[in-house]
């Protein structure tokens, strides 16, 4: 077992290294550039609009199927249970992050909502007032001082940084799905996606209504989100620059 996790763990690596690798060749070239934290905007926005392309060709029409022909309990049932399979990862990483009392609560949750939520699709824990606390490796990373690097727009998962690309194997491996057989993992790997993507229909239509600028708006938003992130010292990862200070008013003359 430890042989196979290991091989498919240095498989993952390799090939996100590649990608990386990729990004660093390509991104020098010349194009618009609107963020410091993104030098390899002309590869971004290339990735973006070929994401773009496969959602609306595939992804967005069988995410509104899912939602016109799914009942709303049965959804609600499948977001359930991919976010109890995420709470057992979220407790090891708040371990990471000398969080014990989110670890325990995350993996509270998940035995709660395992055994008596009918294997997560029941949120029982909820109803109990535990609290969800989503965690990964990139946060993780973040919180002990890792910094994010640029930013990256990965084919098909979207926007990432650096850190959090790399992390991506790990945390493949922290989801309890990676350990069943590959007709499972397909089939429920698909599925989570339908789920998700079905869940950003409403967010996706305001954002292509207001944004003028879709990929920026994108970009700052997931970038401003994942800042954050606190390290154990307080400080956030990518602060902005601190705004300097005001001079003192004038004070009137007194009469």
């Amino acid at each position: 077992m430890n042989t196979v996790l290991f091989q498919s763990l240095r498989t993952r690596a390799v090939q996100l290294a590649g990608l990386v690798l990729l990004v660093l060749a390509t991104g020098c070239a010349s194009g618009p550039r609107t963020s410091p934290n993104d030098p390899f905007e002309p590869f971004n926005r290339g990735v973006s609009s070929f994401n773009e392309g496969v959602d609306e060709a595939i992804l967005k029409p069988v995410a509104t199927a899912y939602q016109s022909v799914t009942p709303r309990r049965v959804r609600t049932g499948v977001s359930n249970f991919f976010g109890n399979l995420g709470d057992l990862w979220s407790s090891v990483n708040s371990v990471f992050q000398l969080k014990p009392q989110e670890a325990a609560e995350s993996f509270l949750r998940f035995n709660i909502n395992t055994v008596l939520g009918l294997g997560g699709l029941l949120d029982v824990a909820s109803e109990m007032n535990i609290d969800r606390h989503k965690e990964d490796l990139g946060r993780t990373l973040a919180y002990w001082g890792v910094p994010s690097g640029p930013y990256l727009v990965l084919p098909l998962l979207g926007p990432s940084t650096v850190r959090d690309t790399l992390a991506i194997p790990v945390d493949a491996l922290g989801n309890p799905l990676s350990y069943a057989d590959g007709k499972t993992q397909t089939v429920l790997g698909a599925l989570r996606v339908v789920e998700v993507r079905a869940n950003l229909l409403r967010a996706s239509s305001v954002l292509d209504e207001a944004a003028l600028d879709k990929y920026s708006f994108t970009r700052d938003a997931f970038l401003q989100r994942r800042s954050a992130l606190k390290r154990p010292t307080g400080g956030e990862d990518n602060p902005d620059p601190p705004a300097p200070p005001a001079e003192p008013a004038a004070q009137a003359p007194k009469p």
